[in-house]
């Protein structure tokens, strides 16, 4: 029987009243190809974006096979930034609403103290960030003796981040019988590297290549100098309504430098990057996420792992030097099967790199400038 539904699957009760409630009827490709051979206890490794549905792919089966009973850390998730920590914990916390299974995230930049009082009050999920699960490992505070469950989110940010060290110690302090999936937007040798290292025949859910940008986006580019893009920009801002939307630039100084010239033309901006500090990411994203602005100008690093409703709009100012950076970047809109748009502005110096990018998928990508644009264009407004 093809598996449509999360009644399709063998869930108990409890999981399904929890999941029902959240409004989730048909599976996303990840979910209907990963749920079944983790509720069997299989080792698995998907390909999938933020924003298919992969943390219901993994977090359904953990919160199925748990026991409620035992008080002790048995699922462990490993996720790369503290916002991808809290957004993980509060979907896992919602699937498991009913199980009564407590799940916990842990991260640096919040108080150790009242993550420590919480895991001595007994937690069954902990899901954390690589620095801040070894600080409570060495305090003693965190045992991973009783962990059934480890799943490896965003794997391969994780790794660019440097995080392959921590990786290693965190897994060796949980039992080798454990049950381990890896989750990550883009496979490559690395990665695989790691999946040979800690896991056990495991199923593979990938992706093709055509597959990889989201369909139901609509995805623009334009061709134009670099001198002119600040003001091709604007026209954008200005003529499409945008309501909400990131714009993403190579660099930190890039990121500044756009935010200030935009607050000058009295939009509603704020730069995110990683020389922020957590307390000034916070209040960015907070002000994004509840539109006291509506522009938030950010570099990869900084915008990875975001999960803000409403985004109707990604603009790429520069184009990524990595291709797949590009399908990340995009996957912050058109959330959970809903649509967005993404516009590309290429310089003549981009076009390499952005040639490289629709190499890699089928979905169209298509270019509008004054010439071919027409009346059914969303943003014959551009030119």
């Amino acid at each position: 029987m093809e598996t449509q539904s999360f009644r399709d699957l063998p869930l108990s009760v409890e999981v399904l009243k929890g999941i029902e409630e959240l409004g989730y009827e048909e599976l996303f490709p990840i979910q209907a190809q990963a749920i079944r051979p983790l509720l069997d206890g299989k080792d698995v490794i998907g390909q999938a974006q933020t924003g298919t549905g992969k943390t219901a792919a993994f977090g359904v089966p953990m919160v199925e096979r748990l026991d409620p009973q035992v008080k002790r850390v048995q699922g462990l998730v490993l996720v790369p930034t503290r916002e991808l920590a809290v957004q993980v914990a509060e979907n896992i916390h919602l699937f498991a609403k009913y199980a009564r299974i407590r799940v916990l995230p842990v991260y640096g930049g919040a108080s150790i103290e009242r993550q420590t009082r919480e895991l001595l009050g007994g937690v069954q999920i902990v899901v954390g960030t690589p620095g801040r699960l070894i600080d409570l490992l060495e305090r003693r505070v965190l045992d991973l003796a009783s962990v059934k469950f480890v799943v490896l989110d965003e794997a391969d940010r994780m790794l660019d981040m440097g995080f392959i060290d921590d990786i290693n110690y965190i897994l060796s302090r949980t039992p080798s019988n454990r049950q381990t999936s890896l989750f990550s937007a883009t496979i490559d040798d690395t990665v695989m590297r790691v999946c040979n290292r800690y896991m056990r025949n495991p199923s593979k859910i990938l992706v093709s290549k055509d597959e990889i940008a989201l369909t139901q986006m609509k995805q623009y580019f334009t061709v134009v100098n670099q001198t002119a893009k600040f003001e091709a920009l604007c026209k954008i801002l200005r003529e499409d309504h945008v309501d909400k939307a990131i714009i993403f630039c190579r660099t930190r100084r890039d990121t500044s430098r756009l935010t200030d010239q935009l607050r000058r033309r009295e939009f509603r901006a704020e730069a995110l990057h990683a020389g922020f500090t957590q307390s000034q990411r916070d209040r960015a994203i907070n002000d994004f996420r509840s539109n006291r602005l509506n522009l938030l100008v950010a570099t990869d690093v900084a915008a990875r792992g975001l999960d803000i409703q409403g985004i109707t709009h990604i603009i790429n100012y520069d184009v990524p030097m990595d291709p797949p950076v590009y399908f990340h970047r995009i996957g912050r809109t058109a959330r959970m099967g809903g649509e967005g748009t993404a516009i590309t502005l290429v310089s003549y110096g981009e076009l390499s790199n952005f040639n490289s990018i629709k190499a890699l998928t089928k979905t169209s990508i298509e270019e509008v400038n004054s010439a071919k644009c027409d009346q059914n264009s969303p943003i014959q407004s551009f030119f």
